[in-house]
Parts: C-alpha cells; sequence; structure tokens
C-alpha cells in the first residue's frame, strides 16, 4: 500500500513501535502531523529517519519516548523546519538541543512538562528566544528558575499561554520576567509557592489576563488576590483550588472585579465563610463553570447562583450544607446543566435529583455517591437524560437493579458507570444494561451482587474497555475467565489479588491483550501488580491462544 499521500499518523500507545517502524514512517513524504506518544521503543535513530524523510512535519508529539535525547530532537529541529507544535514532555533532553528547537521560525507551540534535565545552565546560553512562540508548557520542571525562564522568553513577542505549574517561586524577579508581554492572556501557576510582591507584580503587568490558575499554590493570600484581580477585571477563568488562606476578601474582590467569568474553581477555600457565594450568583451571571467542592455553601448561596442560566458545570460535592431546597432551585434556573457532582452531599434527597433531571434535559454526567439517601426514584427520574453518558451512584444502598433497568432503557449513550457498594445491583440489572448500553466503555460493580451470569451478559458490549471487579462472592475464576474471553475490547481489569492464582487465569491474562490489576489485599495502601507484561507472549498469535484458553476452558467446565 503506498502511504506516501498521507498527512497525519497517530501511533500513539503503539508500544511495540521501534525504529524500524519510524524508518517506515519516514516514507510519508507528505507527512504533516504524526503522533508517538509512549512509543518507549522508539530511538533517536528512529526520529532522525522521520526528520529526514518528513520534512512537511507541522507537529510532532515525542510525550514520553523515553529514548529520545538531544540528538534525535537536533535533527527534529535542523531537518523540519515547518514544525508549528512540539511536545518533548518527560524526554530526557538537556541544553544542547533547546538552541536549535527556539530556532525553529514557525513555532507557535511548545511543550517541556516534566523535561527534568533542563537546567538554568542550559537555558543562559540562550541568546535569543523563539520569536513565534505563542504557547509555552513547562510544568514540572524542577531545575528551571527565574533567570532561565527569562532567558526562553527573550524575544517572545508573540506568546499568549504560559505554563510554569510546580515549578520556581513566584517572586518579584520572575513577575517582571513577563510584565512586558503584551499578548500574554493565559497563565497556570499551579502549585508554586507565591509571594506577596510577586503577586502585585502580576497585578500590574501591561497585558490584560483571561486566564488565570493559582490552584495549590501556598502563599496566596486575600491582599495579593485582590490585587491581581484588579490587574486583570477581563478575566474570564480562575482557578483558586485549595487556596486555603483566602476569605470572603478575596470573593468580595473577584465578584466586584471580575463580573465577565465564565469559569470558577474554588475547591477547598475553608475559610470562605457561606455569605460570600451569595455574592457570586449576584455579579457572576456569565458563569459557565463553578467548582464549590468541599466549601461552606448553604441553600442561599445555592438559590443565588442559581441565576447564573448559562451554568453547564456545578461540582458541590462535599458540600454538606446543601439540601433538595438548594438543587431545586439549580434544577429550575439553570437549563443548560450538563454536569453535576454531589458526591457525599448527605442531605441531598430524590427530591433533589428529580428537580435536576426535570430542569436539566441535556445532563450528560451526575455523581451522587455516597448520597445514602438516594433511591431507585432518582434513577427513574434520570432516565429521562437522554444525553446521560455518566453515572456514579457508588454506595448508595437505596439503588437497586429496577433503578438501573431504567436507567439501561432510557440512557442509550451511557458510557461510564459506577454502582460500586450498591448491594442491592444483581444480574437482573445487568441483562438490561447489556442490551441497551451498547455504548459502555467503563463499568465498576465491585462489592455488587453480580454474579457469572451477570458478568457474562456484560461481555456482549462490544465497546466495553475497563472493568473494575472487587469482592463479588457469586463470582467464580471460570466465569470470570470466560467473561473475559467474550470481552473483545478489553484494555483494562481490576481484579482481587486471590484470582492471579484461580486458574485458569493466570493462562488466560496471557492471552488477553488487557492491563489487568491485582487488587494486593485490605491494608492500606493498596497494591496493584501490573501483568501488562504479558502481553507480548502471544501478540501476533491471538486465535492461537484463544482457541488454546477455549479448549483449556472446556476441560474446566467439565
Amino acid at each position: 500500500m503506498n502511504c506516501s499521500d498521507l498527512v497525519e499518523i497517530d501511533l500513539s500507545n503503539a508500544t511495540e513501535f521501534t525504529d524500524s517502524g519510524a524508518a517506515a514512517i519516514a516514507k510519508a513524504k507528505n507527512l504533516e502531523r504524526l503522533w508517538l506518544v509512549r512509543c518507549k521503543l522508539v530511538s533517536d535513530i528512529g526520529i532522525g529517519c522521520i526528520a529526514v524523510g518528513c520534512r512537511k512535519l507541522r507537529l510532532i508529539n515525542l510525550k514520553w519516548c523515553l529514548r529520545v535525547g538531544d540528538l534525535g530532537v537536533g535533527l527534529i529541529a535542523m531537518k523540519c523546519k515547518e514544525i508549528r507544535c512540539l511536545d518533548l514532555s518527560y524526554l530526557p533532553i538537556t541544553k544542547k538541543c533547546l538552541p536549535s528547537v527556539l530556532q525553529l521560525q514557525h513555532l507557535e507551540d511548545l511543550v517541556l512538562v516534566g523535561c527534568f534535565h533542563i537546567d538554568l545552565d542550559g537555558l543562559t546560553n540562550l541568546k535569543q528566544g523563539c520569536k513565534s512562540l505563542e504557547v509555552l508548557n513547562m510544568s514540572n520542571c524542577p531545575c528551571i528558575s527565574q533567570y532561565g525562564l527569562s532567558f526562553i522568553t527573550n524575544g517572545a513577542e508573540c506568546l499568549r499561554q504560559f505554563n510554569i505549574s510546580y515549578g520556581p517561586p513566584v517572586t518579584l524577579d520572575l513577575a517582571k520576567c513577563l510584565q512586558y508581554f503584551s499578548n500574554l492572556q493565559s497563565i497556570r501557576l499551579d502549585g508554586c509557592i507565591v509571594t506577596c510582591s510577586g503577586m502585585k507584580a502580576i497585578g500590574n503587568w501591561c497585558a490584560s489576563l483571561k486566564e488565570l490558575s493559582l490552584s495549590k499554590c501556598s502563599g496566596v493570600t486575600d491582599e495579593g488576590l485582590s490585587l491581581i484581580v484588579q490587574g486583570h477585571q477581563e478575566l474570564r477563568k480562575l482557578d483558586i483550588t485549595c487556596c486555603r488562606k483566602i476569605t470572603q476578601a478575596s470573593i468580595n474582590s473577584i465578584t466586584n472585579s471580575c463580573t465577565c467569568l465564565t469559569s470558577l474553581r474554588m475547591e477547598s477555600c475553608s475559610l470562605v465563610q457561606s455569605e460570600a457565594f451569595v455574592l457570586i450568583g449576584q455579579c457572576c451571571q456569565f458563569l459557565e463553570e463553578l467548582d464549590v467542592t468541599d466549601n461552606e455553601i448553604d441553600d442561599e448561596g445555592l438559590k443565588s447562583i442559581a441565576r447564573c442560566s448559562k451554568l453547564s458545570s456545578l461540582k458541590l460535592g462535599i458540600c454538606l450544607k446543601i439540601t433538595d431546597d438548594g438543587i431545586s432551585h439549580v434544577g429550575t434556573g439553570c437549563p443548560k446543566l450538563t454536569e453535576i457532582d454531589l458526591y457525599r452531599c448527605i442531605c441531598i434527597t430524590d427530591v433533589g435529583i428529580e428537580a435536576i433531571a426535570h430542569g436539566c434535559p441535556d445532563l450528560e454526567m451526575i455523581n451522587t455517591a455516597y448520597c445514602d439517601k438516594v433511591t431507585d426514584a432518582s434513577l427513574e427520574s434520570l432516565s429521562k437524560c437522554l444525553r446521560l453518558k455518566a453515572l456514579e451512584i457508588r454506595g448508595c444502598p437505596g439503588v437497586s437493579s429496577v433503578g438501573l433497568s431504567a436507567i439501561a432503557l432510557g440512557c442509550r449513550q451511557l458510557t461510564v458507570l459506577d454502582i460500586k457498594k450498591c448491594h442491592h445491583i444483581n444480574d437482573v440489572g445487568m441483562v438490561p444494561l447489556a442490551q441497551f448500553s451498547q455504548n459502555l466503555k467503563q463499568i465498576n460493580f465491585s462489592y455488587c451482587s453480580v454474579t457469572d451470569v451477570g458478568l457474562l451478559a456484560l461481555a456482549s458490549i462490544s465497546s466495553l474497555q475497563n472493568i473494575t471487579i472487587l469482592h463479588l462472592t457469586g463470582l467464580t475464576s471460570n466465569g470470570l475467565a470466560a467473561a473475559l474471553l467474550a470481552c473483545k475490547g478489553l484494555m483494562k481489569v481490576k481484579l482481587h489479588r486471590f484470582l492471579s492464582d484461580c486458574s485458569p487465569i493466570p493462562f488466560l491474562i496471557t492471552c488477553n491483550p488487557a492491563v489487568v490489576c491485582f487488587n494486593g489485599g485490605t491494608k492500606p495502601p493498596l497494591r496493584y501488580f501490573n501483568f501488562s507484561h504479558f502481553i507480548v507472549v502471544l501478540s501476533g498469535n491471538r486465535p492461537h491462544g484463544m482457541e488454546a484458553a477455549s479448549r483449556m476452558m472446556g476441560n474446566y467446565s467439565s
């Protein structure tokens, strides 16, 4: 087959792709986009072949190609002058290849996540940055300092997005490195230590930021955050997750200055009092996404937030003060809601869920895990949400196979289902699920009452990729083996460790190209034993292995 006209190839997770395969790819002279994510066997030699043969490349992703180093990256930079997007995440590269990379005249998007060997000495040798660069991601690069950043960003006048999460402290000097980038719109500082002087300097930047993430930053205070939002009143997205020092004073500043916010994430801001959430609903009515997980929000706050009619995603996990009354207002006021997280909202009952199901017909995801007052009535209400794709009801003892059957009948687009610890769900619920949920990709039914019969029924779902099966007392090793044989598309199975010694499971693992993880016991932390190395045993010879396994199953069944 002649592949010379191919312009795009995605070989991500092709774990057996080697340099010989790369040499074959090099014959695609017109190739423009190439993904080689996690191709861990390809080396500088293979990448060199691609660099020489595919001169028209505009995008190449080498993330987790652990055998590719400075030589391979340097060859790409020297031979493929049309490169626009380059992902070198987690490669063992050093200072040697950076000058060549930054001389690419058309480079717009550079990703250097987790490049642990790039240090200050490597960056100080650079006299000029990349003028065309628009997006730079250097998160998880622990050896970078503000001085190194000043060299790599030197001359990058077009820079729009910058990510240095889990990097150097955000000091006054670091903030000054970026103060004159007039096109800068988005910056992520997740996990960084921030100083008040650094935050003040960010507030004085000439650029008007549209997106800012301070998630899990230590050092964020009311004073510093107020200075930032007052200086960047055009903010659309703000993430202050786990900024545990801020109080209502910060919310006052945010709601007064940034009234055009479309996304606000503030999980676990534990010092913010319930009254502050009323302000959010009053002043930020353009919100489309709101995450207030593990906060003090109550029904009055929800009633106010229900004014945000454009809201599509609302996360309220572990908000212990909210009740059906507040949730009902959301159902009435937020008809565009597609995602709601009510994890461990212990006061929510069927009344609240029914209000959401009735008022939000486009709902795609709902999490009611450990809402122990939820029953089959909630599932019957949710079965009217025809676009529902993800349902998490683990730890809801009031639901049974009756409610699950209603979901299977009504929600034909369901792809993710978590029914762990729903003890009243049994084989009766699995049969309609197998019949009507043909898009299901992931299911967790640990601690349920499902037996071999129910598992075998699920095996008929061709789209099923990920199964978690822990502590199913009605499951036998023979039934499990038969189900694994029947599941053609499985990619990951999680089982209890004792099954690793139960025949015919050990042999079957060598025949099924799935990653099988065994739960190592009841004592925390859990240990997982990855048997994915068995994939190689019968690679390219699967039919013979399947036939042998079938014969083996016949012997055991007798």
